[in-house]
């Protein structure tokens, strides 16, 4: 099902956008294109071949946890604004 100048200016409503006609024209476009190869891909024969999540076998590829250099207190709160008692001090969000 192609996509229409009229679902692209729904969708731009729904999403609070704004384009002009010629926009409109590029993105029904673009968008009739990627569904043209989606529709490639999904005439595939795929036969054979098992489903997976990712294209190389990795499992679990976690880095060890490493203790490294990190700021002091005073180097972190340099450059803060307002600090006092070792904290960045923020104004009041809530009342």
């Amino acid at each position: 099902m192609p996509v229409s100048k009229v679902d692209v200016q729904k969708v731009a409503e729904l999403a609070r956008l704004s384009f002009s006609s010629d926009e409109e024209d590029l993105l029904v476009d673009e968008l009739n294109r990627m569904l043209d190869y989606v529709a490639v891909l999904d005439a595939l024969d795929t036969t054979g071949v098992s489903p997976t999540a990712h294209v190389l076998p990795l499992e679990n590829a976690f880095r060890s946890d490493v203790l490294g250099q990190s700021l002091t207190q005073e180097d972190a709160l340099a450059n803060a604004p307002l600090s006092g008692q070792g904290h960045f001090r923020v104004p009041r969000v809530i009342e």
